[in-house]
């Protein structure tokens, strides 16, 4: 079993940057696929942002592309995602997710199979 703890989130301005992490344990991530989800309120979770096992392999929601960066640690077990030039849309809870018969990153949620409680992120105008 894995279980995933995510930390980092918080309030910062229009513009500013936040950088979370998400630190695995029960078992090595290493060769899981990693993404990150965000949830805002009355809306559905959707994908911001995936990681292959090596870090070779990211893809990024059209939304966040170019402000947002994922990569990993396998020797950390940690993934992070580090937010940069924040809006007022990107106010969410941010979820972390691992792929347990993968080691791609995947768009979509039921690609996932362990998923961590999840950090808010709120950004003021």
């Amino acid at each position: 079993q894995v279980r995933l703890v995510e930390s980092g989130g918080g309030l910062v301005h229009t513009g500013g940057s936040l950088r979370l992490s998400c630190a695995a344990s029960g078992r090595s991530v290493s060769n899981y696929g990693m993404g990150w989800f965000r949830q805002a309120p009355g809306k559905e979770r959707e994908f911001v942002a995936g990681i292959s096992w090596s870090g070779g392999t990211t893809n990024y929601a059209g939304s966040v592309k170019g402000r947002f960066t994922i990569s990993r640690d396998n020797a950390k077990n940690t993934v992070y995602l580090q937010m940069n030039s924040l809006k007022p849309e990107d106010t969410a809870v941010y979820f972390c997710a691992a792929r347990d018969g993968s080691s791609l990153p995947d768009s979509k949620l039921h690609g996932y199979d362990y998923w961590g409680q999840g950090t808010q992120v709120t950004v003021s105008s």
